[in-house]
């Protein structure tokens, strides 16, 4: 059930929001008798008003029976069905699997898996600590006409370059236009080939996702010594492209502020990475309906969850008012040490996902542990006059 916020807060904090509150999407039903984690979710909001979310399950962030799994609320997020996994096993393979859910205007749902082929390293995480390599991954898209309860079969997507590995950032991305993009970050293989380096880029789909034979890179360093890691990328009012980014300083071995880039000609060219001034990662931004767009991210300067309102002045951003959601009174929920493998490992909350509801308010959901287990929790709330 939904609470309202309390003195858990930052009292000195600026109050950009109203009417908070908070509750739990999913989380382990009992604990004490298996390990069951929630990690990266997705929340869709239907034409009729009730919502799908889906979301990884599994024995531990890494584990190799992580798989998606959906649930549905018929009370504006408040309360959720857990209806149980999204796709049946694959026959013959050892996959893990992670997804995120786009919802098209006639209602149908597009649910984008990432499946993690874990066949030739089952003891192994999913990224090898002496080369950052990734195991094989493949796309595939799912798609529901019945608001989420039955799903077709996935379809496995071709990718327009090698990567040989893929992040999977965020949903499927559809703009006015009718092209679907598909926002993702080349990733090395398990042996560190990297055959196109590395560079944010977006696959783009004439035929609303049967096949995907071109992309157009979005960011991208001189020196090819910068990772453009959980990008996203939505759609201004005035047609402009807005990417952002966490960024990672290969050769340092640390992060940079949170970039972001636009474009003024529907992905072809896009303006030069430039900083956001907000040191973060898993940044996930909303263009609300005065052309100000709400951020909300993992900071890495500041502990937890933060909202952050920003605007654009012609190319340039702008942050304004700043407010904590979860996590700014904690520590240990975070490591900057030089492997990133490591730091990956150890993460204890992060990928909120964001999506606005018929009455204007506004909806958050992200992992988090809490109590020695990783939840789903939702937020839900409005911007102060």
């Amino acid at each position: 059930m939904a609470a309202p916020l309390g003195n858990s807060q930052a009292a000195d904090a600026p109050r950009i929001l109203t009417d908070l509150q908070t509750g739990v999407l999913y989380k382990n039903p009992q604990p004490h008798l298996t390990s069951r984690h929630a990690y990266f979710p997705s929340v869709a909001v239907l034409p009729n008003g009730e919502m799908v979310a889906t979301y990884m399950l599994g024995e531990a962030f890494e584990a190799v029976n992580c798989r998606v799994h959906v649930s549905q609320s018929t009370d504006q997020g408040e309360s959720w069905q857990v209806e149980g996994p999204l796709a049946a096993d694959i026959d013959g393979q050892l996959v893990s699997e992670s997804g995120r859910i786009t919802v098209l205007d006639d209602g149908e749902l597009v649910a984008l898996l990432h499946r993690h082929d874990r066949t030739a390293h089952p003891h192994e995480g999913l990224a090898n600590p002496e080369t950052m390599g990734f195991v094989p991954t493949d796309f595939a898209l799912a798609r529901s006409t019945d608001n989420g309860q039955t799903w077709s079969p996935p379809q496995s997507i071709t990718p327009p370059l090698v990567g040989p590995s893929f992040e999977l950032c965020c949903p499927i991305t559809v703009l006015k236009d009718g092209r679907w993009l598909l926002p993702t970050s080349t990733w090395r293989g398990w042996d560190g080939e990297h055959p196109s380096g590395d560079r944010m880029l977006a696959f783009v789909s004439h035929d609303q996702g049967k096949t995907w034979p071109s992309y157009f890179d979005v960011m991208r360093s001189e020196r090819d010594d910068l990772l453009y890691w959980e990008s996203k990328v939505v759609e201004l009012h005035d047609g402009r492209l807005l990417a952002v980014a966490w960024v990672y300083d290969n050769t340092n071995h640390c992060d940079l502020p949170n970039h972001y880039a636009l474009s003024h000609d529907g992905g072809a060219t896009w303006t030069a990475p430039k900083s956001t001034g907000l040191l973060g990662q898993t940044m996930t931004p909303l263009v609300l309906a005065d052309d100000r767009i709400l951020c909300v991210y993992r900071r890495m300067d500041s502990p937890g969850l933060w909202c952050q309102l920003a605007h654009l002045e012609a190319d340039d951003w702008f942050n304004d008012d700043a407010q904590p959601l979860w996590g700014h009174d904690a520590g240990g929920l975070t490591a900057t040490d030089e492997s990133m493998v490591s730091n990956f490992q150890v993460l204890r909350f992060g990928a909120p996902c964001i999506t606005q509801l018929a009455d204007g308010s506004i909806y958050v959901a992200f992992w988090g542990y809490e109590d020695c287990v990783s939840v789903i929790r939702w937020f839900k709330f409005r911007f102060a006059v």
